[in-house]
């Protein structure tokens, strides 16, 4: 597929960005960085980008999204709002996992990668990645789970083998009793700071060049875990007669 305007959309967590790439980089971008919620501030953010480069909906050539680990209500907004887009225009979806986009943030040395950020409740969203000939590959599900935890998965997979730890959260990681051991043993933590809508459509363009797109109709959010909705009904439902 011939790269040309690709928008990309994540709405995973309040830190939620919207990027406009044309021609395998970034032209303009807009981050979520107010309490406004997604259902509103996405449409016209959206909005903002194209028309700051003279282009429109009907124009972009591959949609791209996150599909979580994240809020269960931001990410159906993405996800609705490119579906949508998808059934109006015709165009061509590709779906991200967060986590693998923030991975890709990480340094082009490290074989290892572990991605992972504030998931609240105590817990983080983490993710195992591994470099292979054809980019970034899981090396483990994509898992909820206490910071210390995760450094425990870590380690049982990765042994003695260094990792290089990328989040936008890392006191999370650097207040474990356990990182030190993994500093011994040469991980390094790594704190992007570039717009995490760009990484998910640079993503989204290298699955178009090999023709690998997401279905519209079935594509659908990696929660990880239950809603606090679904989670509050399940612990209640004890008392229902």
């Amino acid at each position: 597929m011939k790269l040309g305007l690709t928008l990309a959309l994540d709405t995973a967590e309040a830190r939620g960005s919207i990027a406009l790439r044309e021609e395998g980089r970034l032209a303009c971008f807009r981050e979520h960085a107010c309490d406004e919620e997604y259902s509103s501030w996405l449409l016209p953010a959206v909005h903002d980008v194209l028309r700051e480069s003279g282009s429109k909906l009907e124009n972009v050539a591959l949609l791209a999204v996150a599909t979580g680990p994240g809020s269960f209500t931001g990410l159906r907004v993405g996800l609705t709002t490119v579906k949508a887009w998808a059934e109006v225009y015709g165009t061509p979806v590709a779906g991200v996992s967060r986590l693998e986009a923030l991975a890709h943030r990480g340094p082009k040395s490290a074989s290892h990668l572990a991605a992972c950020y504030d998931a609240q409740r105590g817990q983080i969203f983490g993710g195992l990645f591994r470099r292979g000939a054809s980019g970034i590959e899981a090396v483990a599900p994509e898992a909820v789970l206490e910071p210390g935890d995760f450094l425990g998965l870590v380690a049982t997979a990765c042994g003695a083998n260094p990792v290089n730890w990328v989040t936008p959260d890392p006191s999370l990681i650097l207040s474990q009793r356990s990182w030190q051991e993994r500093v011994t043993l040469g991980d390094t933590l790594f704190c992007p700071t570039e717009v995490l809508a760009d990484s998910i459509g640079e993503l989204a363009e290298e699955r178009a060049r090999r023709e690998e797109f997401s279905d519209p109709v079935t594509l659908d959010a990696n929660y990880v875990r239950r809603s606090d909705a679904e989670l509050f009904w399940k612990g209640n439902t004890k008392h229902v007669r």
